[in-house]
């Protein structure tokens, strides 16, 4: 996949399209001309980006759904058919975070994680295939996480979630080599997003400590989206197999590949403090 895919004339379909990474990178393929198929949970969220992007000029459509709920996935293609007749690029941006060591946290919160991170994911490009094959060149673009790289203390549901993300991409990447469908996977590290502070945390815990530790976690995120977003749009074009958005991603995916196994004894004190 050297050759470069050209988003102009193209339709793009955007999870989590309400705010942060999909919001910008939304806005970012609006530039290069690609219509688009928005979907996301929160719609003031989304009928805001949608009209951004209606601004620059393309076809925009709007989809409320919950990526927890398999119906409203299985119902999706035919949406987006109806409004735009096909699909090129399938971005699979949505996530949740649940923070909390592991023996502190519920497991229908883990089991809520899961869902949304990993089996959204994999429902939303089984869903698309067809659509996706008959398109020719076609991107399936999945964002796992720099903790889908390294897995810290306190993330062990998320960083198992990004971790099967990029299993998945990545086994999926093999089985279409060779043909026009492409599958890029994507990195981000600190992109300045709300996940922190949406993360669902342990019941009962530290209200101080909880805080505290979002707090810390949000001055760690310091990407604008906005870049993120044109890093992940350059991967796009370029059909990359692996985009790691950042400086930060780029250092700590160095030290993993360099310490595979004793990796956390060099990051901990960066990434907890």
């Amino acid at each position: 996949m050297t050759t470069r895919f050209e988003l102009r004339g193209r339709i793009a379909l955007v999870t989590g399209a309400a705010g942060g990474i999909g919001a910008a990178l939304s806005l970012a393929l609006a530039d290069r001309g690609c219509s688009l198929a928005l979907a996301d949970r929160d719609p003031a969220g989304l009928a805001a980006t949608a009209r951004s992007a209606a601004a620059r000029g393309v076809a925009v459509s709007e989809h409320v759904l919950d990526l927890a709920d398999p119906g409203a996935i299985l119902a999706l293609p035919e949406a987006v058919s109806a409004r735009h007749g096909g699909l090129h690029v399938l971005v699979n941006n949505a996530g949740v975070a649940l923070g909390g060591r592991f023996a502190e946290v519920d497991l229908s919160d883990v089991a809520w994680l899961i869902d949304i991170n990993l089996h959204a994911v994999m429902r939303m490009t089984h869903a698309f295939l067809p659509m996706l094959t008959a398109a020719g060149p076609a991107q399936i673009v999945n964002l796992s996480s720099i903790y889908g790289i390294v897995a810290p203390a306190g993330q062990a549901a998320y960083s198992a979630s990004k971790f099967a993300v990029r299993g998945f991409t990545e086994a999926l990447r093999h089985e279409y080599a060779g043909t026009p469908l492409g599958v890029t996977l994507v990195h981000p590290g600190g992109v300045a997003t709300g996940i922190a502070r949406s993360a669902r945390t342990p019941l009962g815990g530290d209200a101080d400590l909880i805080a505290a530790g979002i707090a810390a976690l949000e001055r760690k995120l310091t990407m604008k989206p906005e870049e993120a977003a044109r890093i992940i749009r350059a991967g796009i074009e370029a059909r990359a197999p692996r985009v790691i958005v950042g400086a930060d991603a780029r250092r700590v995916a160095l030290i993993q590949r360099l310490m595979p196994v004793r990796y956390w004894s060099l990051l901990r004190r960066a990434i907890e403090g």
